[in-house]
């Protein structure tokens, strides 16, 4: 078993364990065997554990110190990885290098599941019998893809009064982030012989003039409408496809895109100007036949600067001699359907987004024990407040 509160040690353990989802890897374990190990931990390190069976064979793990039912600060991260092709070094040995930890997950966010455990541990020795409050360890599944895990825990009702996801931020405290988008463009043309001009309706012409229409949104729209924090909206094309062979018009084109949104934009925003742009086409080339489908979306997250989250966490840094940054995150992650269920949550957590999913993957020790420092403080200071 691992130390009890030994940061460190758990993340290279939980790094140890192949988490891999099995709808972006088939074949990958999931989160069963990390889940079913980290349950093992923190019942012998004295949390009141549940594994949640909501989405079949990819749990969730819900642990607790404190009066339950009582004001809650919950701890959020996910447990489940990418895959591991074209990694540098071994995904899974969790192997220390110039003072880091090394392996698929390591940034992506197990030091980040160890760091708020290990605070949440730490923090139990505030308990006493006057305590009215409780801190949640929420481990979920498949944020990765489609955040199975979040939306079921939302599901089920739990409640908080605010959230941390340990997610990689570089210590930094990050209250918003974009939500995204991703839309399929299927274009209909006529099949014909490569001599028919006449006859023949070219799908892939047609899907680059509609491109062209987006890159006009992508560079003279978007850049107008800025967030303090996120800065602009995007959009690029994520994969195009279409053609049968070298004499013959495609009858076939299929885009897809995607399309970064701030705070206020709705996936009716980004569909309509999908269609803005083929009806702008349509009417040079009558043609045109466009079936636009939403694929998936995740709405941002915007928590204000001045929220008592933040206070709290501001304070925690400034306590621990750290410096203070307030960020924009750049990916998107499960912060969006907490606030989305009325849980004021922010991300903070060791390790650096940029590492995330790529062929090396570390996180630094020095950050993980930092976290689990400032953590552990937050915890305290949330579990002595009266309620």
């Amino acid at each position: 078993m691992i130390p009890r509160a030994d940061a460190v040690a758990l993340t290279r353990a939980l790094t140890r364990i192949d988490s891999r989802n099995p709808t972006l890897v088939p074949g990958g374990p999931g989160e069963a065997p990390v889940a079913a190990f980290l349950s093992e931990v923190l019942t012998d390190w004295g949390f009141e554990v549940e594994l949640s069976r909501d989405v079949p064979g990819r749990p969730n793990l819900i642990a607790r110190i404190g009066t339950k039912s009582s004001p809650a600060l919950m701890f959020a991260g996910h447990l489940d990885t990418v895959g591991v092709e074209g990694m540098v070094h071994p995904p899974f040995d969790a192997e220390i290098r110039d003072n880091r930890i090394y392996g698929r997950g390591a940034t992506d966010m197990k030091s980040g599941i160890a760091a708020m455990c290990s605070a949440a541990a730490l923090s139990a020795d505030m308990l006493s019998s006057s305590t009215a409050r409780q801190i949640i360890i929420a481990a979920v599944s498949d944020e990765e893809y489609a955040s199975l895990g979040m939306r079921a825990l939302v599901a089920s009702g739990v409640k908080a009064d605010a959230a941390i996801l340990t997610e990689p931020t570089r210590l930094a405290i990050c209250p918003a982030h974009r939500g995204f988008i991703w839309i399929e463009i299927e274009f209909t043309g006529r099949a014909a012989h490569g001599s028919r001009y006449d006859i023949g309706v070219d799908a892939i012409r047609h899907a680059g003039l509609v491109l062209a229409e987006l890159d006009r949104l992508e560079n003279d729209v978007l850049p107008q409408k800025t967030h303090r924090l996120l800065g602009r909206g995007s959009l690029h094309a994520s994969s195009i496809e279409g053609g049968s062979g070298l004499s013959t018009y495609p009858d076939r084109c299929v885009l897809i895109i995607e399309r970064r949104t701030l705070p206020g934009d709705t996936e009716e925003t980004a569909m309509n100007e999908v269609r803005e742009a083929c009806d702008r086409v349509r009417a040079t080339r009558p043609s045109l036949s466009a079936q636009i489908r939403l694929i998936e979306s995740q709405l941002p997250s915007d928590v204000s600067a001045d929220a008592p989250v933040v206070g709290m966490l501001r304070s925690a840094m400034v306590a621990e001699g750290l410096d203070v940054s307030v960020e924009g995150m750049s990916a998107w992650t499960d912060a969006a359907i907490l606030n989305g269920a009325g849980i004021p949550a922010i991300c903070f957590g060791p390790g650096d987004i940029s590492l995330a999913h790529a062929a090396e993957e570390f996180v630094s020790i020095a950050e993980i024990e930092q976290a689990t420092a400032i953590l552990t403080r937050l915890a305290r200071d949330w579990l002595s407040e009266k309620t």
